[in-house]
């Protein structure tokens, strides 16, 4: 689920201050302590390899987050993509794979331990 900044419903505007909110954004409540992560990928990148060997060959991990700049491509397990591109903010499910098209700086919150496990799985692959 990915929504651009300007179609985030307007909860409070006056001069000098816009607030937005969207409800219902994702679910949180099982997951422990979150991380706050600030990922820079280069276009042409693409996890799917590294993914290999988890669960559905995807990863695990929920993540909430913004895009900076640049262009990414998210695959779910039931074959659905949906690109995220600069303004957008994001929850994406566990279940899924990232493809970068553009350059791409983004923001995200994910719960620690899990997206932890994808990251040492990863370094794994990775041979470091």
């Amino acid at each position: 689920m990915r929504i651009p900044k300007n179609d985030i419903p307007t909860a409070l505007d006056v001069p000098g201050a816009v607030a937005r909110q969207l409800g219902d954004f994702g679910d949180a409540s099982k997951h422990g302590p979150l991380a706050a992560e600030y990922l820079s990928l280069g276009a042409g990148t693409d996890i799917a390899p590294l993914l290999q060997g988890l669960e559905d060959d995807a990863c695990q991990s929920p993540h909430w987050g913004y895009v900076i700049s640049g262009l990414v491509v998210v695959t779910y397990t039931d074959g659905t993509t949906e690109s995220c591109t600069t303004n957008d903010l994001f929850y994406w499910p566990a279940g899924h794979s990232v493809r970068v098209i553009d350059d791409a700086e983004l923001v995200l919150f994910s719960p620690e331990v899990e997206h932890a496990a994808v990251f040492d799985h990863m370094k794994v692959k990775l041979g470091v």
